[in-house]
Parts: C-alpha cells; sequence; structure tokens
C-alpha cells in the first residue's frame, strides 16, 4: 500500500491540534455557551467555578473589586474561577458577570448574601483557610498521645505560684521528642482580669499566646481551657446569670484573640464543673445548670465567626465523670456540624490514682498484696468505662478526650512504679482501643505524690518508661 505524502500527514496534524486548542474550524458557526447562568453565595464567599463551551477565543468581563477572576482569556472549553471576598455589609451585592467572543456575549449573574442581622459587631464571615474539611473524630485521632501542662497557666495568683518554673519552648520541644502529639493548656485568667467587667489583662493574653505558639509551633495540638480559676463556675440555679455573663465576657475575649489560628488549636469551655465539695451524684439543678454552660461557650466561640465558625470545641461531662456523662450530659446544639468533643477525666481507683494519705500502692492483675490493693477499679473497670464513652459518644461521631488521668508517684513504696507503670500502661492503650484520646495529667511536682514526666527546668525525662508506657514509643 502506497503511504500519504510526510507534507499531508504534518497538515493534518497540525489541523487537529488546532482545532483540540479550541481554535474554531472557518466552516462552523462559532460556539459560546455558559454552563451556568447563576452564581448564588454566602456572605462568607468562597471559591466558584464557571465552566464555559466554546469553539472560538473568549474574554471574561466582570467589574468588581469583590471578585476576582482566573484566567480572564481562554479559547475553546474551559474553567474559569471566581473568587467571592466576604461581605461584611449588612446588604446583598449582585452584578453581571460577562463572557464574550466574536460578538458573542454570554452573562452569568452573581449574587452574594450580606452579613445576618443581629450578629454582632466583632463578627467577620466564616474563614474555611487552615480548618480543614475533615471529621473531628479523624481530627482527634491526630491527636495521638496528650499531655497535660498542669499547675503553670492555671496557677492561682502567677505562673510560678505553685512552684514550677516559666514555661518554656525547649520544655514543649522535649514533650513532643518523647511522642506526645498534643498538649492540654489549663488556664487560670480571672487574677489577670479587671473583676468589674472580666476584661483581661493584655499582658497575660500575650503570654498564654506565647505558650500556645510554642505547641502549635511545634506542629502540635494545642488544646486551650479555663481552668478551676478559684472555683467560681458554681453550677447553682442562684449562680447560673452571673457564671454565664463571665464565661461569656471571658470566652469572646479569648475566642478573639485566637480567632485567627488554624485547626491544630481547640478550645475547651471549663474544667470539672461540681457545686464545690459534693462529689456526689448530682442535682438535676447542677447539671441542668453546668449544661447550660457549655452552651454558653459554644454560642459565644461561634459568634466570633472566621475560623472560630469550623473550630472543635471541647465540652465538658458533669465533673469530668464518665457515668455522669451518660446519665446526664446534654450535647450542646451548635451551628455548625461535627466539631464538638466530649471531655472527660478518669483516675479511677482514686485509692491508688489520687489518695495520698492511706492510698494503696499496688494495681491490677499483677498484684501480689490484697492488702495494698483496692477492691475496685482494675482492668475490667477501665475497659467498661471507655466502652461506655465509645458506645455512647465515638461510635455516634463524637470524640472523646479523656483530658487528664495518670496515677500518683508514692516514693515510700519501693515497688509502686512497677504497678505503676503497669497502670499507664494498661488504661492508656484501653484509652486508644476505644477510640478515646488520652492526656495524661502532669503537674511538674517529682516528690511524693507527684505527676512530672519531665523536669519543667530543663525539659529532660524524670521517668522515660512511664512514658514509654503512655506513649508505647
Amino acid at each position: 500500500m502506497n503511504s500519504l505524502p510526510r507534507t499531508f500527514i504534518l497538515s493534518f496534524l497540525f489541523f487537529a491540534f488546532l482545532i483540540s486548542c479550541g481554535e474554531s474550524d472557518p466552516n462552523e458557526p462559532p460556539v459560546l455557551q455558559l454552563l451556568q447562568t447563576e452564581v448564588v453565595a454566602d456572605a462568607a464567599g468562597g471559591n466558584y467555578i464557571l465552566n464555559i463551551s466554546a469553539n472560538i477565543p473568549w474574554t471574561v468581563v466582570v467589574n468588581s473589586d469583590w471578585i476576582e477572576v482566573s484566567p480572564v482569556k481562554g479559547s475553546g472549553n474551559g474553567q474559569v474561577e471566581l473568587v467571592l471576598q466576604p461581605n461584611t455589609l449588612e446588604t446583598a451585592r449582585s452584578l453581571e458577570a460577562r463572557v464574550t467572543g466574536k460578538g458573542i456575549v454570554r452573562t452569568v449573574n452573581i449574587s452574594q448574601a450580606a452579613v445576618p442581622r443581629g450578629f454582632p459587631e466583632y463578627y467577620i464571615p466564616a474563614d474555611q483557610t487552615g480548618m480543614r474539611n475533615i471529621s473531628s473524630l479523624s481530627l482527634a485521632k491526630e491527636m495521638g498521645n496528650g499531655w497535660n501542662l498542669g499547675n503553670s497557666l492555671e496557677a492561682i495568683g502567677g505562673e510560678t505560684n505553685w512552684g514550677n518554673p516559666l514555661v518554656t519552648k525547649t520544655l514543649i520541644d522535649q514533650v513532643k521528642a518523647a511522642g506526645f502529639q498534643a498538649v492540654r493548656i489549663p488556664v487560670a485568667w480571672s487574677k489577670f482580669s479587671n473583676p468589674d467587667d472580666y476584661t483581661i489583662d493584655p499582658s497575660w493574653m500575650a503570654r498564654v499566646q506565647e505558650v500556645v505558639d510554642y505547641v502549635i509551633h511545634n506542629g502540635m495540638y494545642a488544646v486551650l481551657n479555663i481552668h478551676w480559676d478559684g472555683g467560681w463556675m458554681q453550677p447553682t440555679y442562684a449562680q447560673q446569670d452571673a457564671v454565664n455573663e463571665r464565661l461569656e465576657k471571658m470566652w469572646l475575649q479569648i475566642a478573639l484573640n485566637f480567632r485567627d489560628y488554624e485547626d491544630r488549636l481547640l478550645f475547651a469551655g471549663t474544667n470539672e464543673v461540681m457545686v464545690t465539695g459534693d462529689y456526689g451524684t448530682p442535682k438535676p439543678e447542677y447539671y441542668i445548670v453546668q449544661n447550660s454552660f457549655n452552651q454558653t461557650f459554644v454560642d459565644i466561640v461561634r459568634s466570633t465567626g472566621g475560623r472560630n465558625t469550623y473550630r472543635n470545641l471541647v465540652v465538658q461531662t458533669f465533673n469530668t465523670n464518665i457515668d455522669h456523662g451518660i446519665s446526664f450530659f446534654e450535647l450542646p446544639e451548635d451551628s455548625t456540624d461535627d466539631r464538638l468533643m466530649v471531655e472527660v477525666h478518669y483516675y479511677d481507683p482514686y485509692e491508688f490514682a489520687l489518695k495520698e494519705e492511706g492510698g494503696v500502692s499496688q494495681w491490677g492483675k499483677i498484684a501480689v498484696d490484697p492488702l495494698r490493693k483496692a477492691s475496685w477499679g482494675d482492668e475490667a473497670h477501665a475497659d467498661a468505662q471507655f466502652g461506655k464513652m465509645k458506645t455512647e459518644f465515638v461510635d455516634k461521631g463524637i470524640p472523646v478526650l479523656v483530658g487528664e488521668y495518670g496515677a500518683i508517684s508514692r516514693a515510700a513504696e519501693s515497688d509502686h512504679e512497677i504497678y505503676r507503670k503497669y497502670y499507664l500502661e494498661y488504661v492508656s492503650a484501653s484509652m486508644k482501643a476505644k477510640g478515646l484520646i488520652p492526656f495524661y495529667w502532669d503537674n511538674g511536682y517529682a516528690g511524693n505524690h507527684g505527676f512530672a514526666l519531665f523536669d519543667r527546668a530543663s525539659g529532660e525525662q524524670i521517668h522515660p518508661e512511664l512514658i514509654q508506657a503512655i506513649t508505647g514509643n
């Protein structure tokens, strides 16, 4: 068979190339169509795609400073990205964009809603930059092993008042190097606030932010809260309005200050809310009021807009008790879907984990002296408690942080560290197996009845064997 001339083949390929690039066939009529004729955006703005079907060159004309267009010119079939800036006005806005080519004009109507009326003056439109579109469960899993910066920023009267040195970046660096991916930062704000209107001292806010930055800039997660703070969050009807007002004013300032942080910063509204001295089953009054504190916290953070619209927020069960969480906790209503986490604490059995005088030094199935261990709270108890939280929350898509857990040292008991290590190893693994996120309580004190894992001055590990038990590294 005779082959075609080479010049013919090259001419044919060049012609095909022109068609594939959108150049019009002189024998075909020009085509310019828009697959969308309308773009409707909310006040937050965002990115929108305009699809063009054409066989001719075209130009996009948008006479506006609140819409960016890329590209503005093209040929043949193509996509144009429209970036709408947030609308900060209480009036909607709209315009008509045009796509033109060879005398053909196509239009698309672009409209953007106003900021909803009634929003406070500090509100800014929602901003999802840096707030990944992942579930709260997925984000929680990334937090891995958590550690508490206890007895520092929540020390009543000042950062060093409870015996710890100033927090340093070196300390946080060493915490990360040890295998922890998240830091819970308890904070007391009242000492540094005006008692008349609860305005937080800017220098204290800046110091808290400095410590938060040690964590965030290390690629870790930070959980920032209002801690015990003198115990002013009493969950009674008599105190409800005053506490909610104070909680709202304080969280408004915190939320605004940290509004531009990405999603590795979480807010936790409260800590171990209970009527002082009453460790029993709460009266309906108590848990109803405490649930209102959670709702106030969520509402005020969301009211600030921006990235706080999408921030993961942590709310607590009554006195952070697991059983009270099952029986009395009410998940707050939230204007943002799938961005709430629940927090409980775990110090069971009390006689082993917390009780100083008269406590016991052995735990679990490896204990050899029944007189030196509690009659409850062994492995099966831990598994059952964490299983309850898995069923009630995790299996329903709601992450659970065990915001505090641990066991004190007992220097006078020569074999206690064996049981302490086993306890931390077992309960840490059990939490993780149930999908819970553990945060070890470290108060910086390394002496008898202390919780410290790290030397707060140098950052060096005091108990590497306990750290390994917790992290599994």
